[in-house]
Formats: structure tokens, sequence, C-alpha cells
């Protein structure tokens, strides 16, 4: 498996599905049950009357508007195709408008995004609804399980995830996967496959971010000898190369609206031609796809085609960013531990440090790496690897050690690692002309933990 794919299972590759990794490892389970359900009832515009249920058992988000891809179809000739989304989050509704022509009001205020507790007001166009929370007060029962595949998670958030991902392994429609940077995605995706019928067949990944963007057409499709200057041999493209097994597109809304043109005709034909070829091959294949844009105002905007959006959003889930997975930080945190060769002694101070509180903006990518980090500089390491706030550079290594030998061991050995880190990103990445793809290469380590630290020497330039 690839450097940058990591287990952010408790249980491990082999252990029984569903395992309480929770009470395994801090000795608990909440069977706290979903928040109730919402209502949403038109009342007043041409569809007045009609209602909508809001089911938070299964997190997905609903789209409103004119548009054929709507959940909630509307035929008011004021609401755009795709006016709206909403989303059901921890007893809340999360309202979003998609770039509507005409917006979105909650409780008469224009808003971009806004939360709705219900009692409130939605308004798209002319159309007004009414959000109430279901009045039988039923409450949906959560998964018992904390573990799905090889995935982890006792959080409220994960746990109303398991119901949906047991569907989605056993059908073979297509899914998209949402969720910001770090969250999991592709581990999902792998998990999908590898507990469904096609779990025996190839699972062939085309990530649209590694790929330069001229090559992305002979990666998706592939080529025969001759197709184009330099190509002596003919080569498959991963659509042929996934027949039998899953295809996953990772950061779909990179393609080119060429590119997803021809995509769509694969998918409504079941067959691929190579470029340079006039023979059409069969194909027989799941497609998932993952994405950390808004696909929806992506087609609002132009840049993604509906037909295709349309196509693939058969099935939608959406993987919640770290900070809203209570209680899951030390959950994982101990599970990497383990994995890096640790013990749970090892965290006792770096969860004193708050990490429970920490907003992870790169989710369970950032928690590894952190972990990884304070097992590595002792128990004094923090999440703080800022640089001297003026910004200079030593003139030599002895300097910097000279100056680190000032300071407390822990804090001294963290600033000789973060100028080495610092020095080290950009050495590589000049000798390299700014490629991170060949500066991760050159350096060993995946791509994406390449970005990561390259993203951060930038944070540094600019606080400084």
């Amino acid at each position: 498996m690839p450097n940058d794919r990591f287990d952010i299972s408790g249980a491990g590759p082999n252990a029984p599905r569903g395992e309480d990794v929770t009470t395994r490892l801090h000795g608990s389970f909440d069977p706290t049950p979903v928040p109730e359900p919402f209502v949403l009832t038109v009342v007043k515009g041409p569809d007045q009357g009609q209602t909508f249920a809001l089911d938070g058992s299964q997190p997905s988000r609903l789209l409103l508007g004119q548009g054929p891809a709507c959940d909630i179809r509307l035929s008011d000739r004021t609401v755009s195709r795709r006016h709206v989304a909403l989303d059901v989050e921890g007893g809340r509704v999360r309202v979003s408008d998609l770039g509507s022509k005409n917006g979105t009001r909650v409780n008469g205020v224009k808003i971009v995004e806004a939360w709705a507790q219900g009692g409130e007001t939605i308004q798209a166009g002319s159309t007004v609804f009414r959000l109430d929370s279901m009045p039988s007060g039923v409450k949906v029962a959560l998964s018992p399980a904390t573990s799905w595949g090889r995935m982890i998670g006792a959080s409220t958030e994960m746990r109303r995830l398991y119901p949906l991902c047991d569907k989605l392994a056993q059908s073979d429609v297509p899914v998209i996967i949402e969720g910001d940077a770090g969250t999991g995605k592709e581990l999902l995706a792998e998990c999908l496959h590898e507990q469904g019928p096609r779990g025996d067949g190839p699972f062939v990944v085309l990530d649209c971010t590694a790929v330069p963007g001229p090559l992305l057409e002979a990666e998706l499709f592939g080529y025969v000898a001759g197709a184009r200057p330099g190509l002596t041999e003919g080569r498959a493209g991963v659509i042929e190369r996934a027949h039998g097994g899953t295809l996953l597109i990772n950061e779909i809304a990179e393609l080119e609206a060429s590119l997803q043109v021809q995509l769509l005709r694969v998918l409504e034909r079941r067959s691929v031609r190579r470029i340079g070829s006039d023979q059409s091959i069969e194909t027989n294949f799941r497609l998932l796809v993952t994405t950390r844009s808004d696909l929806d105002r992506e087609v609002a905007a132009g840049r993604f085609r509906e037909e295709l959006l349309h196509r693939i959003a058969v099935a939608r889930i959406e993987l919640p960013p770290l900070r809203r997975r209570k209680g899951d930080v030390l959950v994982l945190a101990r599970h990497f531990c383990q994995e890096l060769g640790g013990s749970d002694q090892a965290l006792a101070q770096a969860m004193r440090l708050g990490w429970d509180d920490h907003p992870w903006p790169g989710n369970v990518r950032e928690l590894r790496s952190t972990v990884a980090r304070h097992l590595a500089l002792g128990e004094l390491a923090d999440l703080s690897t800022e640089e001297p706030a003026d910004g200079t550079e030593p003139v030599s290594v002895d300097q910097i050690i000279e100056q680190a030998l000032t300071l407390p061991l822990g804090e001294a050995r963290q600033r000789v690692v973060v100028e080495f880190e610092r020095r080290y990103v950009r050495r590589v990445l000049d000798r390299h002309s700014g490629n991170v793809t060949h500066a991760a290469e050159s350096a060993g380590v995946a791509r994406r933990y390449f970005q990561i630290l390259k993203a951060r020497l930038e944070k540094r330039r600019k606080d400084d």
C-alpha cells in the first residue's frame, strides 16, 4: 500500500468487523441516539402543502431546486436548478446556498450558509418552507459498531455513517465521497471496495492532482502505439485496468471539461476507446470518486458538467472533519502511537496539551503526523512548530545548535528539528525547480505528505 495511505482503524485490517474498539481503548461506549429528524413543509409557493423528511440517521446532502438531480424538486420558476443544499448534522440543519440566482433566506435574512434548529422559515426564490422537528419525537438509533472495515470512529458523526457504508458496499452504484483534505476519503473508497462483491477484483486509483493536465487523458483512456509522437508502445488506461473491479478517481473536480464529456460517454456506453484507436473495449467497473470541492457549486459556476454529476451522484457520503468527531482524537492517537511503536504512556503528556480541543485543519492525516512528531521529539513536544519571530536564518548549523543549547531540552530539540525540516524542504524544492512530485520522490516520502511540509513552509514565510 502506498505511503500516503494509512490505516485509521484501531482494530487493524484483520480485526472482526464492528469490534468495540472504544471499549478496548478508553473503556466506554456512548449509545447516544441520533437527534430527531426534521420535516420541511412548503407554506408558500406553487408547491404549497408538500412536505419533505430530512432524516439524520444516514447523513446525506439533500439538494433543493428545479433540476432533475435534486432530491427536493420544485416547480417554482424563481428557484434555480440547484438552489440550496440541506445537511442534518448534530441535531441541526446546515442550509447552504449554491450560488442561486435569487438567493436563499433564513428567517428573512439572506445567507450563504446558516444553521437552523427547527421553527425557522427558509425561502428559496418565491417558495417559503417551514422547518420543524419530527412531531413524533421518535429517535433514530445509531449503529452500535465503532469500526467499519479498516476505518475507526466511536463518535456520533462516524457511527451515523456505518449503516450507509454497509448498504453502499453491497451495491454497485457510483458514489461521491466528499470531505476536507485528510479525512480519509481514499481509505473509505478502499473499504467500500474491499467489503463489496468486487473485493477480489482490481482497485485502480487515478489522482487528478498528481497527474499533469495534458497527461490525464492518456491515464484515463490509454493509447495505442504511435498514437502520439514518442509513444512507441500501447498502454491500457485506468478505466481498462479497472475491469472487474473498482475505479477511484481522486479529486474529480480537477478534470477539464473535455475529459468530463469523454468520461460520461464511457459510463453511458460501458466501453472505452484508447487514444489513436477506432476499436471500443467493453468495460465493467464500479466508479467511486472523491472531492474536496462542492460539486454543486462547481456546476453552478459552469466548471463541472451537470450531466456527469447527475450520472455519478447516485449516492453521496460526506466524511466529517476531525474537529466534529468528538472523542475520536484519543482513539486515533492511541492507534497511531501503537502503530508507530509507542505506548499509551507516551501520549499522556500530549493529551494534556489540548489535542481534544485542537481544530485539526489537516484532520486525521495531521493527527498521525503529530503523533509521529511527538514520539520522535519526546513528551515535551507540542503542536507548535513555529520559527523564530524575526524569520532570520542562522548562518550555519553550528550556530543553530549553539542557540538551541540555551533553551530547555524539549524546546531545543524541537527548534533544531524545525530548522532542519525548513531547510530540507526548501533545498529539495530548489533542486527540482519547485516540482512537488519530483521533490517528494527524491525525499522518499509520499507526495501528499511532502505537500503538507511545503504548505507549512509557505505558511511560516507568510507569517514572517
